[in-house]
């Protein structure tokens, strides 16, 4: 347990930044599973849809320090490249 003042504000502002994480990588990771899902089915129109909310929520994640750059790049890159390869 921390004894300096500083340490214990520190331990309470990375607890808040751990549950802002969180709730961004746990939107994130539903926004692209809607958008395989939506592949998976053969429903072009949806998958695209949710492509531009997914990539706003990867953004977003990327943006707060959630997940790293090429980690954003990567989700979606892989996510279009899905979309795009549909009929």
């Amino acid at each position: 347990m921390a004894n300096m003042k500083n340490a214990k504000k520190k331990i309470k502002s990375i607890a808040k930044e751990t549950i802002n994480n969180n709730n961004y990588t746990a939107s994130m990771k539903t926004a692209c599973k809607n958008v395989v899902k939506a592949v998976n089915n053969k429903d072009k129109k949806q998958a695209t849809e949710n492509l531009k909310i997914a990539i706003k929520r990867i953004d977003k994640a990327s943006q707060a320090g959630a997940i790293k750059r090429n980690n954003a790049a990567r989700n979606k890159s892989r996510l279009t490249k899905k979309v795009n390869a549909m009929e």
